[in-house]
């Protein structure tokens, strides 16, 4: 296992997060917290955060979870619902907790949230961990 630093240092390199402007805000094992502001670039045709940037965010903190000890833990299966819209300028946080680890597999919740703690979006996944 991997110290602590490393392994946030390694989360953190991510070319694609960094592109989205995707922020680790806090890791621990079972536990990791994204954060993303809401730009013009990350709207959709309406006006509102693309669905995909939102899946993106909570995507970042699951892998960051789920990782967090420094093993390889890769995604099984993951979906996510949408519960509200919200505009430009606000910044959601996406919070991953483990809610079921085995030896070989995990599953966790991704909370999004904006700024008043109210709820954007749910995410589940599952890990596979080789």
């Amino acid at each position: 296992m991997a110290d602590t630093e490393t392994v946030r240092r390694r989360i953190e390199s991510d070319a694609y997060c960094e592109t989205l402007g995707i922020d680790l805000v806090s890791l621990e094992q079972g536990f990791a917290e994204t954060s993303l502001e809401v730009t013009d670039d990350l709207t959709n045709f309406h006006g509102t955060p693309h669905g995909g940037a939102i899946y993106s965010l909570a995507d970042a903190a699951f892998a960051a979870a789920s990782n967090a000890e420094g093993e390889t833990a890769v995604a099984l299966e993951t979906n996510i619902s949408y519960l509200e819209a919200v505009d430009v300028g606000t910044v959601l946080t996406a919070t991953a907790e483990e809610t079921h680890g085995g030896e070989r597999t995990a599953e966790y919740e991704v909370v999004v949230a904006n700024e008043g703690d109210d709820r954007i979006a749910t995410f589940r996944g599952r890990v596979y961990k080789p």
